[in-house]
């Protein structure tokens, strides 16, 4: 029973996190995400798989890299897979790759100004 009790309260409070959720994503839109450590740069495709550059890619050789994004963490095993990624969170790629915790995420869309912070 407190297991049920505590996933309802992280459920409910993943519905309210900021961020950029599977929706929000079409083909084409880039969602750039800033880690404590890197930098990625991920573009949507148009078959729930995206083409990531940067970070952990980056530092193997081996991007770009085309591969799923299976949600977002709390640094745990239980996984928001709605959330691309948002910030105080971890993505976690098809691989296992997991990143470090987000610092921004920005979501962009072709022929959209581009707003620099």
């Amino acid at each position: 029973m407190i297991a049920a009790i505590r996933l309802d309260a992280v459920t409910r409070q993943a519905e309210r996190l900021e961020g950029v959720r599977r929706t929000d994503a079409r083909f084409g839109d880039w969602v750039v995400v800033d880690t404590r450590n890197s930098s990625y740069w991920m573009l949507c495709l148009a078959d729930g798989r995206y083409c990531v550059q940067g970070g952990w890619f980056d530092l193997r050789g081996l991007s770009p890299a085309t591969i799923t994004i299976r949600g977002c963490t709390w640094g745990g095993s239980a996984i928001y897979t709605d959330l691309i990624a948002a910030p105080g969170l971890f993505v976690e790629f098809g691989n296992d790759v997991l990143t470090t915790r987000i610092q921004r995420v920005r979501l962009i869309r072709p022929g959209e100004p581009r707003y620099l912070n």
